[in-house]
């Protein structure tokens, strides 16, 4: 008897190894399995954690330049506010003081009309003379009579505008000025007409016709301005090279907290959930830390609460397999004498077939418990592998042979020889059982089982010719209990296979994937290194 239920226990495993999705999936390859994937486990060789890469252009370069760009802009604005003004002052101060000069000078001076060149070349010297705040270039019209006191009657400086103004019908006994660039060189030219007054000073003044020009190079001007440019230009770069100081410790104000910040959240993600921020001050920035400390104290005690929540859970559902161990074990050995009374005919019809309902139903029980156990053993961390160098094809081979699945017509078998892997072969066994046992029982026959080797792993693909798996189920293919139809409540397995088989695969460092054939059909996938 003891052997009769130890046979029928071990059965009822391999039912629940090959059982690919529960009766509540659909018909399109949606493995039964609900509470959503467990996290993976620690990789064996830890990477070294990156720290944040540098950018050329990050947040401390560009509040520093932005603060130079500032100060660039104060000083040239500045520079160029003093600039105008001083340049105004210097040339306005010249030229009020050439002009005034130059009108008192023709004022006082007296010529008969009409005038003799000697007399007006020597009143042109004179005035050429005494010129302020430098000696002039004087020039004299009077109708066709042109006289200067240089070695040209005239010059190419006057304008037309200037002379218009100068003879025009009303007299204008102020004069006239005009800023001229010839060549690149500035020139101030002054033109006053010689005005005399019929019979006292209060009458109104009388165009004489004769007219004097002066003409004041302000290239000392000119070259003080530029003086006080180049010494406004060499005085911002210090400027800019002062700020920069300021600049650096504006940035560094300003991105201590956020580095803080940033570290804090990169801790937090590793797990270390008691990280908090050392806020100081009342600004924006401290606020922010304190925000950040809020949070991650509250998003601790949920976390913890969950664990909690988790853990007693699991500790329950542990617990509870292990419970039911010994009463099914009871139950499945009086179900083994059920089923040969019912089979041998000693029993009316409806008691046998009572009796048959009982029996697969504990033993879908006897699968379930199992699965539970085996996946509480891998949320434990308890779960261990024993490995061994074996040939992978045979390995597969003998497990499609202890359960019988040798049939061409329903699975067949690709497998390279020579694969040398290092692996648990009871595991191993678990995973290709239940990727083929799925397929036979969700797919489409011919099952196609290859393996193969691809870089530095092997691959095992169980592939079938069925009707795929739905896109809205695809994602969830892994998950526990997943109900692709929820309105379907029934299994003929335990729901927890293709889990069972992701942790299998990820216990021996690998990767299982579910996609479809787009010839039609369901492939899975699976990757273990060498």
């Amino acid at each position: 008897m003891k052997t009769r239920v130890k046979t029928r226990a071990e059965a009822g495993a391999e039912a629940g190894a090959e059982t690919r999705t529960g009766p509540e999936r659909e018909a399109g390859h949606a493995p039964a399995a609900g509470h959503g994937p467990e996290p993976e486990p620690a990789p064996r060789r830890r990477r070294r954690a990156r720290g944040p890469r540098r950018r050329p252009f990050g947040l401390r370069t560009r509040l520093v330049l932005a603060f130079l760009l500032v100060a660039a802009v104060g000083c040239g604005t500045t520079a160029a506010l003093t600039y105008r003004a001083a340049r105004n002052a210097i040339l306005e101060q010249t030229q009020d003081t050439a002009v005034s000069a130059f009108r008192e000078q023709v004022e006082n001076m007296r010529t008969s009309l009409p005038p003799e060149a000697e007399t007006l070349k020597s009143h042109v010297l004179l005035i050429a003379r005494q010129g302020k705040p430098r000696p002039w270039r004087v020039y004299a019209e009077y109708g066709t009579l042109r006289v200067s006191s240089t070695d040209r009657p005239t010059s190419s400086v006057i304008t037309p505008e200037l002379r218009a103004r100068a003879n025009a019908s009303v007299a204008t006994p102020h004069g006239s000025f005009q800023r001229v660039v010839k060549n690149g060189t500035p020139y101030l030219t002054m033109a006053v007409p010689a005005l005399f007054h019929a019979f006292a000073k209060e009458d109104a003044a009388q165009h004489t016709g004769l007219v004097y020009y002066a003409v004041l190079e302000l290239d000392e001007e000119e070259a003080n301005i530029e003086a006080m440019v180049a010494a406004a230009r060499d005085g911002a770069l210090p400027a800019l090279a002062v700020a920069l100081i300021p600049a650096l410790l504006a940035a560094r104000g300003v991105l201590r907290p956020v580095r803080e910040l940033r570290l804090a959240a990169h801790n937090m993600g590793r797990g270390r959930l008691d990280t908090r921020i050392q806020a100081k001050g009342s600004d924006e920035l401290s606020d922010l830390a304190r925000t950040f400390n809020e949070s991650a104290a509250a998003l601790e005690r949920s976390v913890a609460e969950l664990r909690r929540a988790e853990a007693r859970a699991r500790r329950f559902a542990s617990d509870v397999s292990h419970e039911l161990r010994t009463p099914l074990a009871g139950m499945l050995a009086v179900t083994e004498v059920l089923d040969e009374d019912a089979d041998s005919g000693t029993l009316d019809s409806d008691t046998a077939r009572a009796v048959r309902l009982i029996s697969a139903e504990t033993g879908r029980l006897a699968v379930l418990v199992e699965d539970l156990m085996e996946i509480s053993r891998f949320d434990a961390r308890a779960a261990e592998l024993h490995t061994d160098e074996v040939d992978a094809a045979d390995c597969v081979r003998k497990t499609l042979q202890n359960r019988h699945w040798t049939d061409p017509a329903a699975v067949v078998q690709d497998l390279v020889p020579g694969i040398r892997a290092r692996l648990d072969p009871r595991r191993f066994d678990v995973v290709v059982a239940n990727l083929v046992g799925n397929a036979l029982r969700h797919g489409g026959a011919p099952v196609t089982v290859r393996v193969y080797e691809a870089e530095d792993h092997f691959v095992t693909e169980v592939s079938d010719r069925g009707p795929g798996i739905h896109p809205d189920v695809l994602p969830h293919v892994f998950d526990r209990f997943y109900k692709a139809d929820p309105a379907r409540t029934r299994s003929a397995g335990s729901g927890l296979g293709l889990a069972i088989t992701l942790e299998n695969v990820r216990l021996h460092g690998g990767t299982v994937e579910a996609a479809n054939d787009p010839g039609g059909g369901a492939v899975f996938t699976v990757r273990i290194p060498l």
